[in-house]
């Protein structure tokens, strides 16, 4: 604890002999990343290629990760010309731990830097909790939280050693606030709901080195993964119990992406939006 306090204080102290404090900026700069690096894991679709376009509109060069690289060019093809940024495509299960390292090296060689991981990659696996398939469990937590964490990991090192600090996001789910009520994915609703923790815990040892962890988490969003499980009988139960009676669409997460991913959001750590229409209220 005093070691972190130390450090707290060393970093506030090089922070106001940088006459940063005495600086105002406007709402603009707050949220200008033009020229920053940003990787984004299952990003090659759903929720993840819409984080790619907020930053990528932004002036912000994309590195696009997933499982199926096809997916990855697609997408980083489509980036670079509509806003002329580079954008890299790489393949990578974040489950796979040497595939974290490879997604690491490859943006450090393209770009020399990160400055923004969002980790977005994830499944899920349907099970009755009383009868549970061991392998579809490990699955999910080796994705959704053991890939990720350690991909993380990786990442906070390289912003720790370049000294200009970056921005971590995780995507949690509203399924990690409150029960399931008509599927059974408990691995899923475990993972989810510890992203939101490990978020704080990281948050509070990293902040030193100006490394800001923060947290979405979405309601429903249909995507190719999610909407598989929507018919017109369970759309309609699903959006009644959305004040808004709708469900999240391709401009509903722009806005926050924006926030926490720029220096606008440089007084905010270990937090999580939860942007759902109202679904729990």
């Amino acid at each position: 604890m005093i070691s972190f306090c130390m450090a707290l204080s060393n970093c506030y102290l090089q922070y106001c002999e940088k006459g940063v404090d005495n600086v105002t900026l406007s709402v603009k700069e707050l949220f200008d990343i033009k020229g920053k690096t940003a990787v984004i894991t299952g990003g090659s679709k759903g929720l993840g290629a819409q984080c790619a376009d907020a930053l990528a509109e932004m002036g912000c060069n994309v590195v696009i990760a997933a499982r199926k690289i096809e997916g990855c060019q697609k997408l980083c093809d489509e980036l670079e010309k509509k806003y002329n940024i580079e954008a890299l495509p790489v393949a990578c299960d974040v489950a796979n731990l040497d595939d974290g390292t490879n997604l690491v090296d490859a943006a450090i060689k393209r770009f020399g830097k990160i400055d923004i991981l969002i980790n977005n990659a994830g499944t899920a696996w349907g099970s009755d909790p009383m009868d549970h398939d061991l392998d579809g469990w490990k699955k999910v937590i080796d994705l959704n939280l053991t890939g990720t964490f350690f991909l993380t990991g990786k990442v906070a090192k390289t912003m720790k050693e370049n000294g200009n600090g970056g921005k971590i996001l995780f995507m949690s789910s509203l399924a990690g606030l409150v029960a399931s009520k008509r599927q059974s994915t408990p691995a899923y609703t475990a993972t989810k709901s510890a992203l939101i923790m490990l978020t704080r815990d990281l948050a509070y040892k990293w902040a030193p080195y100006g490394i800001y962890v923060n947290c979405l988490t979405p309601g429903y969003f249909p995507t190719d993964f999610s909407g598989r499980a929507l018919d017109e009988k369970t759309e309609k139960a699903a959006k009644a119990i959305i004040p808004l009676r709708r469900f999240g669409g391709e401009d509903d997460l722009k806005g926050a992406v924006a926030f926490f991913c720029s220096r606008a959001s440089d007084y905010v750590i270990g937090q999580y939006l939860v942007f759902d229409g109202g679904a729990t209220l």
